[in-house]
């Protein structure tokens, strides 16, 4: 088990992807397990995103375990999974994180720029849990042998793991339930949440017996009182699959299995799949900045630590960075590594285009300063200053239309067109605004303004 540290409001976990399908259909699966690890008995609440995007609000216990699935297409080749801390819901925490590749041609009619996350996956007609022996995806798949109003029956057919539509493994079609008599209907527990959704839904059918000539199994799926699909005749040995992938639904949303006029034999299921179907997948950070902060990242080993999507989720970005909360995808305006202790040179950073401040403050930072820094549209502040840069500060720079740069505390530093003189330590240096000089007063005023913090909390 991971647990976030005291100090901290968010675990990330990210994860590589070497073989997926072709267009990256996964589904990834976060177990949490509390345990009173802690000995506090105060089971956490906290919040689960993936890739950027909001997943659910875990909420743990002391005795039972918990996990939470989501299928999607990836628009990478990384996974990260981020726990987030609430105000009041205690340190976030992860047992197990499972990534499954599904093929290409499961789940094909949710649309892939959107995440469906899993409500109820059960194989009726039996007390056991299938999963990963019977099922190649390890798809968990709860037993459900049914209350009031059913009858547990089990298959005779020998079932081949033929591909069917969305691959249910031939395991969860060995059982089924049926409604007690040839006029009764079957009731189906759906599990709704209680807020109006959209949802993704699978069932399965299959005959159990061989059906003589003077019988028939014959039945209608109703949402409500009305019907919701043509006539169904499970076949023996084989599958007949009913899916719907865009249905609204809520807690008052009842489906049924409700006997043909005719029907000898009544209404039956094997298995059911129920999904929630959420908002559009976010694109992530922009491409550019990515690869910016990625330069960074390589040239100073300590900022190598964070990993995922540096903006997203938006109440968890990298904490030494602002991005911006009104465009998509977001973008970096601000990079805060003062006193970070970095060393070496500054790499080129000007595929950020949309920073307008860079702190590098009070660390060791040698070698020359990029003259690509300038062609940064919209950078407005740049703090260089109590560093080890040496030769002369870019005219570029120097000159540049509303820029306050500082550069104090350099000594083998200077001025554009001069000839570099060493500075004593510890002398005051200079400041420039608009390639004019001003005195160090200006370090400490723009410092104090620059200087935030960023919470992961909410």
């Amino acid at each position: 088990m991971a647990a976030i540290h005291p100090l901290s409001s968010c675990l990330i976990l990210s994860l590589c992807i070497l073989s997926v399908s072709a267009d990256g259909r996964v589904l990834v699966r976060a177990t949490f397990y509390y345990g009173n690890y802690d000995g506090k008995s105060s089971p956490p609440t906290f919040d689960l995103f993936f890739d950027g995007n909001p997943w659910a609000t875990v909420e743990t216990s002391s005795s039972e375990y918990y996990y939470y699935e989501v299928i999607y297409v990836m628009k990478k080749d990384t996974i990260s999974v981020c726990v987030g801390r609430r105000n009041d819901g205690g340190l976030p925490l992860i047992s197990a994180l499972e990534i499954r590749g599904l093929e290409s041609y499961m789940y094909q009619f949710l649309a892939e720029d959107r995440p469906m996350f899993t409500l109820r996956r059960v194989a009726y007609g039996t007390n056991a849990t299938i999963r990963s022996f019977d099922d190649p995806y390890d798809r968990i798949w709860t037993g459900d042998v049914g209350g009031r109003g059913s009858t547990q029956v089990t298959s005779t057919a020998l079932l081949n793991p033929i591909t069917f539509l969305d691959s249910p493994p031939p395991a969860v079609l060995r059982h089924a339930v049926t409604a007690v008599t040839p006029n009764s209907t079957l009731q189906l527990f759906m599990g709704f949440p209680p807020y109006i959704a959209t949802a993704y839904i699978n069932w399965f059918f299959t005959e159990v017996a061989v059906v003589q000539p003077n019988q028939t199994r014959n039945f209608t799926l109703f949402m409500g009182n009305r019907s919701y699909s043509s006539p169904i005749e499970p076949i023996y040995g084989n599958l007949t699959q009913l899916y719907v992938s865009n249905v609204t639904v809520s807690p008052n949303t009842t489906f049924s299995l409700v006997p043909n006029a005719g029907s000898t034999l009544p209404p039956l299921i094997s298995a059911l799949e129920v999904y929630l179907i959420g908002n559009v997948l976010t694109e992530g950070t922009n491409g550019t900045d990515v690869d910016g902060l990625s330069l960074l990242q390589d040239a100073f080993g300590v900022l190598k630590g964070w990993s995922g999507d540096p903006c997203l989720p938006a109440p968890y970005s990298w904490e030494w960075i602002n991005c911006s909360s009104d465009s998509t995808p977001p973008r970096v305006t601000a990079l805060f590594l003062g006193s970070f202790g970095l060393s070496g040179a500054i790499p080129n950073i000007s595929s950020m285009d949309a920073l307008q401040i860079i702190d590098l403050h009070n660390n060791s930072l040698n070698g020359s300063i990029p003259d690509s820094l300038s062609s940064l549209p919209n950078l407005k502040q740049l703090n260089l200053a109590d560093n080890k840069l040496s030769g002369s500060v870019p005219s570029s720079l120097s000159q540049k239309n509303g820029l306050n740069l500082v550069v104090s505390g350099n000594p083998d530093l200077c001025l554009p067109g001069a000839i570099c003189p060493t500075t004593k330590p510890g002398s005051s240096g200079n400041s420039l605004i608009n390639g004019k000089m001003k005195n160090n007063i200006l370090v400490t005023i723009i410092t104090s303004l620059i200087i935030v913090s960023i919470s992961c909390t909410k």
